[in-house]
Order: C-alpha cells, then structure tokens, then sequence
C-alpha cells in the first residue's frame, strides 16, 4: 500500500506544470529553441484602442525581469498568437512603428536591409487570421521567423534582433502593460 501510494505521488510530481493561459490561448511552459530548453517568461495581451489584437509572449533560457537581460538572453522568442484578423501590412506598419520609436535613426539605418527583408517576409503572408501564429527567433545570431509552425526566413545579425526586441521591451515599447506581462511582472 504504502509502495503504491509513492508511486502515485512520484506521478502526480512528475507531470509537467501546466500551461499557462492567456485570453484563451495556451501557452507552452518550456519549448526547444536551437537545441535549447526555453521557458515562458510571461504574455500578455496586445490591444490597439479596445480591440484585443494577440497575445505576445517571451520565452528565454532563464527567466529576467529586464530587457537588458532579455536582450543578453539566447537563443530567445517572441511569439505572437493572434486575436483578430489583420492584413500582412497591417502587422508590418505596426513593426515599423515600434522599431522607430525604439531605435535611433542611426540604429535604423545600420538595420535597414534586415528591417527591409522582415517587411517581405511577414508581406508574403497575406492575410494574419484569427488563431494564427507569428514566432520570431533569436537563434546562432540569426532572427528566424515562423508562421504557424512553417519556418517562412532567416535574416542575420544580432543588431537587428536586439533592434525588433525593443519593439516590445525597449523604452517606448508598443504597450506599457504589455512589456511588463513579458517581462514577468
């Protein structure tokens, strides 16, 4: 009995923790990145005037609590699951916008190339519904972007990673409350 009752408790112990849950999307706990073991970080919602738009979360190695440790964090994701339905422009307007206001205009400049090949990858996926998944990947000094799963490109350079992170975590990021969800807070 007693043999029994350690067995069914080792179990219960041994489950993985539960996802966590946001806005109705669940959320992985620990991914493989690179080879790497990853953990959510924290997620939050992304709202433009009242319309839920996605949920973003971070997942790194360890957890941080700063963008300074995030952007010293690798390999990372940011992962956004949409809400609504958007236009591939609409998604890449608001990326632009958030890489402005997060970087210098010499910053931008020494991007631009990689900025440029964003825009034609998140462009070719047409239409971003509702449910879809958009991953950006931090991985052997290269932003790797997914679409539902489906690896869509690569651009190099670490500068440009560091640049497209602080449209969530840098000084004017694209949602206070939001930076602060990722950020575990």
């Amino acid at each position: 009995m007693i043999r029994k009752l350690a067995v069914l408790l080792f179990a219960l112990f041994a489950l993985p923790a539960l996802a966590a849950e946001v806005a109705g999307v669940k959320l992985d706990d620990k991914i493989t990145l690179g080879g790497k073991e990853v953990v959510l970080n924290g997620a939050g919602i992304r709202t433009r005037a009242f319309f839920k738009v996605y949920v973003a979360s971070l997942y790194l190695p360890a957890k941080a609590k700063d963008a300074n440790g995030v952007l010293a964090a690798g390999p990372r994701r940011i992962q956004m699951n949409l809400l609504r339905t958007l236009s591939a422009d609409q998604l890449v307007d608001a990326l632009l916008e958030g890489l402005a206001a997060n970087n210098t205009p010499a910053e931008l400049a020494a991007v631009k190339p990689q900025t440029d090949e964003l825009a034609r990858i998140m462009k070719g996926f047409g239409e971003v519904k509702e449910g879809n998944v958009v991953t950006i990947d931090f991985v052997d000094s290269a932003t790797r972007i997914g679409f539902n799963g489906e690896p869509k490109g690569s651009i190099g350079g670490e500068p440009f990673n560091k640049a497209l992170t602080r449209v969530w975590l840098g000084e004017k990021p694209v949602q206070d409350d939001l930076k602060k969800a990722m950020l575990g807070g």
